[in-house]
């Protein structure tokens, strides 16, 4: 249903060796299982040691005190504010669970809004510039 290929929205003024993206191989409908990816959690006291590294850019808060890093495919899916795709986390199976948010088409690459709700257009910690998401595909282009 899923697989990772190279990702043209991590080309750019975002890419280096980290272009990667996940991808439908075939059509999926609204609401279906994307992806269950299990998590290492880790307290949020502890995140000042995970800062020093690039794993910092891959974690997800999970829950009040916790964060955890994403396993599977799940740090894999790509940011859009207009997502097809979105995630809940699962603390009873420790994973984050992933779910089609639209109807996606076979090879359409599946992005989250890394702020959590599909909706949130919180300026994100990578976009060092100032610039929103589509000044940087415009660029590309």
């Amino acid at each position: 249903m899923i697989e990772v290929k190279i990702s043209e929205l991590s080309s750019g003024p975002l890419s280096g060796e980290f272009n990667r993206g996940v991808f439908a191989t075939q059509a999926i409908s609204k609401g279906t299982l994307l992806h269950v990816a299990p998590v290492i959690t880790y307290l949020n006291e502890d995140h000042e040691h995970i800062e020093k590294t690039i794993i910092a850019d891959y974690s997800f808060n999970f829950g009040a005190n916790h964060s955890a890093v994403c396993l599977g495919y799940g740090s894999l899916f790509n940011h859009s504010y207009t997502p097809n795709a979105t995630f809940e986390l699962n603390f009873d199976n420790l994973s984050i669970d992933f779910y089609a948010h639209t109807d996606i088409q076979a090879g359409e690459e599946i992005l989250i809004n890394y702020n959590g709700e599909v909706d949130n257009n919180d300026p994100l910690w990578f976009y060092e510039t100032g610039e929103d998401e589509e000044e940087v595909v415009e660029e590309k282009a």
